[in-house]
């Protein structure tokens, strides 16, 4: 019986690049689901946000040997939801392979803001209260590339149109796939439909949904809260719909 012949993966195909909280997870979790896609032997790779392996010539096959031989006709990506915030990512992908696609979810910048934080109180590395980690975060993460601004840059990462540019400065812009993340969560089986076509691969028959990476609420946000961020993102809200051709009412308080 004749197998099939399977390659060593020597070049990714496509990276999901972003949104940290926007749903990065749950889609993660129905690209691994097809048989057409290899996604390697973890979730978040960070290799093109790893100050450490750029200062040094880079190593490709530090990143490669993540993923088994594969056949043909199979789709190798990665998922790193930083990638899309971290300045130097965009031309470090650029010049690892030009060609690649590009798969990005973006969220309210407001919710999104609230959701890292939640996500840092959870992990016991936030003792701020979220305004006062919002008015404090210029302060905190004013040393780029640091770990601080990881983990304390809820304000800074939804500002994506300026992300975004950095992206488009180097990609055709039909090599980029951006998704509205209500839309994934409203119309799920639509958008992962359309997201397989933009891979070139198949659709996946119905796969039960499955909440992914659900980290409780210590609290909901409060209206007043709310508002204090709406005030911060109004402009970009708007720059974004400008650039996407989106319509981001919903995102408007």
């Amino acid at each position: 019986m004749l197998t099939s012949r399977r390659r060593k993966v020597e070049k990714l195909d496509f990276i999901l690049a972003g949104a940290q909280k926007s749903g990065t997870t749950a889609l993660h979790y129905f690209l691994q689901k097809h048989a057409s896609i290899t996604l390697g032997d973890q979730q978040e790779m960070h290799f093109f946000d790893d100050e450490e392996l750029f200062s040094r010539p880079v190593d490709y096959a530090a990143l490669h040997r993540h993923f088994t031989p594969v056949t043909a006709t199979t789709v190798a990506g990665e998922c790193t939801p930083s990638y899309l915030y971290w300045k130097p990512a965009a031309e470090r992908i650029w010049k690892y392979n030009p060609d690649i696609k590009l798969l990005v979810l973006l969220r309210n910048p407001i919710d999104r803001a609230f959701a890292h934080w939640n996500m840092q109180r959870f992990k016991g590395r936030e003792p701020l209260d979220f305004i006062e980690a919002v008015n404090s975060e210029k302060n905190r993460i004013a040393q780029p590339l640091s770990l601080e601004s990881r983990r304390f840059s809820y304000v800074d990462r939804g500002f994506y149109s300026q992300q975004l540019r950095r992206f488009f400065q180097l990609f055709p812009r039909e090599q980029l796939k951006i998704i509205k993340f209500e839309a994934f969560r409203n119309k799920q089986q639509e958008v992962l439909n359309s997201i397989f076509e933009f891979l070139g691969v198949k659709p996946l028959g119905r796969v039960r949904s499955k909440d992914k990476n659900i980290v409780p609420y210590e609290r909901e946000m409060r209206l007043d809260e709310r508002g204090y961020l709406y005030q911060i993102f109004a402009d970009e809200i708007v720059k974004l719909e400008q650039l996407l051709g989106w319509d981001c009412s919903d995102w408007k308080v």
